[in-house]
């Protein structure tokens, strides 16, 4: 397999996809909420912005060290995307910026000093883009000179001068920091890495969308606000973070051969393979969020364990009330279909007291939980009305 060093090696390049992806991510978060940003259009990035408009972004993540100069293929490369844009503009004057945005340096003194920001070209700029492109046998360089050749040198200046270089950018593994650092000041501090990651995860995802052609539309600045406002409502103190409502289990579910005690208990009040696949659904993503947030430490030292022990005292208080009719003789049909009434009305209740938080509504936390307990290895909530004298029978399938 090859090595890092090798001359097959893929991580540079896969370090520069997912750092064009970061970098977009940051500079969203800091344009007007007004600026819509394309992934991979006419450039890396593509921001339009009702007061810069249109700027075209092209990303270099670097080797350390590395160093631009006046031959680099790295810019002339760049040069040729952004002149191939210019020339589509030539019947009215094009209001296009072109930014190159690199980990590397800058050399000093080089043609490519002149395009770092607040620096002034050369006067000369034509003459100087010439003499640097004649000393050149690359391929690359060639086919921008041959695309140059198109251009009037009298407009070189207007499409030199909308180029600008920002050089010694942060490297891949700093913009997290950095946008925690920016953006996410208000967040309390222990929180700030887990509000990032889910950021990163959903924007990540929303890339790929736009990248397949699923989604059609442009990133607005807004909607990246918005959904970091919607990340940050759910480390509330009265809400949690809410991240597996669509999960699914690495191997299929199957419920007619899973013989958790959980699902045992809902096979004995008669519920069809359907609905067992809707407990185990919520029984694995619950487990899956509960675990999370213990890593995460978005709970309190105790909650969950008091949080158990609430929805076990309301178990039992609903439970009290619709097993109340029931006779020492009633038929299995009868019981079965009142340990379906218990497990319903505790799944559709809503009712306050069931959340963990106030602002906590996902089904599958409750229900999730409520099949937690259900599958100890002593059940602390049951749904079959004889569940105690029929336990061994029911988990273990012997007559007790």
């Amino acid at each position: 397999m090859p090595t890092a060093e090798s001359d097959f090696s893929a991580a540079e390049p896969a370090l520069g996809y997912l750092y064009q992806l970061r970098y977009a991510l940051l500079q969203i978060l800091r344009l007007p909420e007004e600026t819509t940003c394309f992934i991979e259009k006419d450039d890396d990035i593509d921001f339009t912005d009702a007061d810069e408009g249109r700027i075209l972004a092209s990303l270099k993540h670097k080797a350390k060290g590395d160093t631009l100069t006046d031959l680099s293929p790295d810019f002339w490369k760049s040069v040729r995307i952004w002149l191939t844009d210019y020339l589509k503009e030539t019947r009215k004057p094009s209001s296009a910026k072109y930014i190159l945005c690199t980990t590397g340096k800058v050399q000093v003194r080089s043609l490519l000093a002149g395009f770092l920001p607040d620096a002034d070209l050369d006067g000369n700029l034509s003459a100087r883009i010439t003499g640097v492109l004649a000393g050149s046998d690359s391929k690359t360089i060639k086919k921008t000179t041959d695309l140059l050749a198109q251009l009037p040198q009298e407009q070189w200046p207007d499409f030199f001068r909308r180029i600008t270089i920002y050089d010694c950018l942060e490297r891949i593994q700093d913009v997290p920091e950095l946008i925690i650092t920016e953006k996410l000041r208000t967040v309390r501090p222990q929180f700030r890495r887990p509000v990032y990651e889910r950021l990163e995860g959903w924007w990540t995802n929303e890339c790929i969308e736009l990248l397949t052609g699923k989604r059609k539309d442009p990133f607005r600045s807004a909607e990246v606000s918005e959904m970091l406002s919607s990340i940050t409502e759910q480390f509330r103190e009265d809400n949690l973070p809410i991240d597996f409502e669509t999960a699914e289990p690495e191997h299929s579910v199957n419920p007619d051969s899973d013989n958790r005690y959980f699902v045992k208990q809902l096979r004995a009040i008669g519920l069809r393979s359907e609905r067992l696949q809707r407990a185990i659904l919520d029984y694995y993503r619950a487990f899956e969020q509960r675990g999370r947030w213990q890593r995460e430490n978005v709970t309190l030292t105790g909650e969950i364990g008091k949080y158990d022990d609430r929805l076990v005292d309301e178990w039992a208080r609903i439970r009290e009330i619709i097993f109340e009719e029931l006779q020492a003789d009633s038929a299995e049909e009868v019981l079965q279909a009142t340990g379906r009434k218990l497990l319903n009305d505790l799944s559709t209740s809503g009712h306050p007291n069931l959340r963990i938080r106030a602002d906590v509504t996902a089904t599958y936390v409750v229900m999730g939980s409520y099949h937690m307990l259900a599958n100890e290895e002593t059940p602390r909530v049951h749904w079959h009305p004889r569940f105690t004298e029929r336990m061994a029978e029911i988990l273990h399938g012997r007559a007790s």
